[in-house]
């Protein structure tokens, strides 16, 4: 094979349609827009949620409460799940989701009090419950904050 050779797969590559270039090429005068109106006109869009000057549906919904946007949400995993681990290893974020107990570290990993712990483990996790740090060191473990 020479490089005067290559040529890429069958209908990898198709080219651009060039619009307003003559009644020929089937996209010429009005270039594929139409007659008049909002999206024939050039920066003719209407933003999002804009209901044709109808009362948008996010300006009807009753609103209440807070939102924080500067929430953090937490992974969590249950003091009870850790017993799968080996006596005596050092249990990681990077364990937690190899071993599925964790599928997206969002602003961290928070450990919490649920059920019992057989096992002596060293847990790394950004946030610790007061219940699972006291099983967690009560099993003979210990708890280090990320």
């Amino acid at each position: 094979m020479k490089l005067h050779e290559l040529h890429p797969a069958e209908g990898s590559r198709q080219t651009r349609n060039r619009v307003g270039r003559g009644q020929g090429s089937g996209n010429g005068k009005t270039s594929g827009r139409g007659q008049k109106g909002q999206k024939a006109r050039s920066g003719g869009k209407v933003r999002l949620g804009f209901e044709g000057g109808q009362m948008p549906i996010f300006r009807r919904m009753p609103k209440r409460g807070f939102k924080n946007i500067n929430r953090k949400e937490y992974a969590v995993v249950n003091v009870e799940a850790l017993n799968r681990f080996e006596d005596g290893a050092t249990v990681k974020v990077v364990d937690l989701v190899e071993a599925g107990l964790v599928k997206g570290v969002n602003a961290g990993v928070k450990v919490l009090g649920k059920g019992k712990l057989e096992r002596k483990l060293t847990v790394q996790a950004h946030k610790f419950s007061a219940t699972a740090k006291e099983s967690i060191e009560a099993a003979g473990g210990t708890v280090e904050v990320i």
